[in-house]
C-alpha cells in the first residue's frame, strides 16, 4: 500500500510539473521582413507559418496583404511602425488613425505589441529619429485605449545592444550616458503601463572573446561568474545586463521580450551553414524551457528568430542577407522544431526517470 500511495504521488506530482512547464512556457515567434525580389506572397507566407505551427509573427510595418492574410489565424503579431513614421505619428490625430487603419480595421487579427521605431539610437544612422519615439508611443496607446484594446495590445519600441555603454559583468549594465537621457523616459512610460521592452538579441555581433561555444550555448560550464550568477551562454549575459540597465533607470519590473536573435549561415567571419543551425537550435530548446536567465530564473523567454527568409536586398554586409530560416521557395533551410517544451533542468527524466529526456528536434 505504502509504494501504490508513493506511485500515486509521483504521477501526480509528474502532472502538475507538466502542467507548470506547459503553461510557463512560451512559444518561439519569426519575423517576417520582406526585404527581397524573390520571396512568395504573403497569403503563402502565412500559410508557412500555419503549416510549421508558429504562432507568433513579428512583421515592420502595417503591410494590408499581411494583414489580411493573417486574419482568422492564431498567429499573435508584434506590427512594426517604420522609423520614417514616426515624426508623422507624433499628432494624436494621426495616431488615431494608424490605429483605425491598421489595427481597428482588423479586429480578426490577433495583435500583440506594437513595435514603435527599431533600433533608434543617438549615436547611429537613426539618431534624427530620436525625439520622435516617445511621443508616438503615448499616442499610439492613447488611441489603443480609446478603441478599448489597452489591455490587449501593449505599446513597445525594439532597441538593442548599441545602448549599452556597459555589459560586463550583466549585473553592472549600463546604458550610454548619452542614450540614458533617451531610453530612461520610455522605460518609465513601459513601467506605468505595464508594457514589455522589445531588445534585439545577437551574440553573432557581441565580442565573446573568440569563444564561439558560448555564442552557442554549447559551453560545457561556467564562462563569467557574477556575483553568484554563472554565465554559460552570452545570450543570457547580454538579457540580463539590459535588466540590469533598465533597473538602474526604473525599469525593474519591465519585462524583455527579444524581439530578434539569430545568426547568418554565409557572409560573414564566423559562420558555417551549421553554425547558424546550431544557434537557432540551441536558442529554441534555451528559451521555451523555463529555466530563465541567471538573473530571471525560473521563466520561459518569449523570443523572435530572424528571420523567416533570406533577404536578398537587405543593405550593408553581406551576412545580412543570410539570416532566413527558411529559403524564398519556402524550403526549410534548417531541422527546427518552433514549440520545444523542456523542463527546468532541461531533462523531465532526469527528476523522474519516467519519461525520455526532450531532445534539441522535439519531444
Amino acid at each position: 500500500m505504502a509504494k501504490m500511495l508513493l506511485l500515486l504521488w509521483l504521477l501526480v506530482d509528474l502532472l502538475v510539473f507538466i502542467i507548470t512547464v506547459a503553461q510557463d512556457a512560451q512559444p518561439v515567434g519569426v519575423c517576417y521582413g520582406r526585404v527581397g525580389d524573390d520571396l512568395p506572397s504573403q497569403q503563402d507566407v502565412v500559410n508557412l507559418y500555419k503549416i510549421n505551427n508558429i504562432t507568433r509573427m513579428r512583421i515592420y510595418d502595417p503591410d494590408r496583404a499581411t494583414l489580411q492574410a493573417l486574419k482568422g489565424t492564431n498567429i499573435e503579431l508584434i506590427i512594426g511602425v517604420p522609423n520614417d513614421s514616426l515624426q508623422s505619428l507624433n499628432q494624436q490625430s494621426a495616431a488615431n488613425t494608424w490605429v483605425r487603419n491598421n489595427i481597428q480595421n482588423y479586429s480578426d487579427v490577433r495583435f500583440r505589441y506594437v513595435a514603435v521605431g527599431n533600433e533608434v539610437d543617438p549615436n547611429n544612422a537613426n539618431s534624427q529619429y530620436v525625439s520622435y519615439v516617445l511621443p508616438a508611443m503615448r499616442n499610439l496607446h492613447n488611441a489603443i485605449t480609446a478603441a478599448g484594446l489597452g489591455n490587449q495590445i501593449k505599446v513597445s519600441t525594439a532597441t538593442y545592444a548599441g545602448l549599452l555603454g556597459v555589459s560586463y559583468p550583466p549585473s553592472n549594465g549600463a546604458f550610454n550616458d548619452n542614450a540614458r537621457e533617451f531610453i530612461e523616459p520610455i522605460i518609465k512610460f513601459l513601467a506605468e503601463n505595464n508594457s514589455p521592452m522589445l531588445v534585439n538579441i545577437y551574440p553573432y555581433f557581441v565580442d565573446a572573446n573568440g569563444n564561439l561555444l558560448y555564442a552557442l550555448f554549447l559551453s560545457p560550464g561556467t564562462i563569467v561568474s557574477d556575483n553568484g550568477r554563472n554565465y554559460s551562454n552570452l545570450f543570457d549575459a547580454i538579457l540580463d545586463a539590459h535588466y540590469a540597465a533598465q533597473a538602474s533607470v526604473g525599469g525593474e519590473n519591465v519585462e524583455i521580450v527579444v524581439s530578434e536573435s539569430g545568426w547568418p549561415s554565409a557572409g560573414g567571419d564566423a559562420w558555417t551553414f551549421q553554425t547558424a543551425e546550431t544557434y537557432y537550435t540551441n536558442l529554441i530548446a534555451h528559451v521555451t524551457g523555463i529555466t530563465g536567465t541567471p538573473a530571471k530564473p525560473g521563466r520561459s523567454i518569449e523570443t523572435y528568430l530572424y528571420s523567416m527568409f533570406d533577404e536578398g536586398m537587405k543593405p550593408g554586409a553581406e551576412s545580412e542577407r543570410h539570416f532566413g530560416i527558411f529559403y524564398p521557395d519556402r524550403r526549410p533551410k534548417y531541422q527546427l522544431s518552433f514549440n520545444l517544451i523542456k523542463s527546468r533542468n532541461g531533462k523531465i527524466s532526469e527528476r523522474y526517470g519516467l519519461l525520455s529526456a526532450f531532445s534539441v528536434q522535439g519531444f
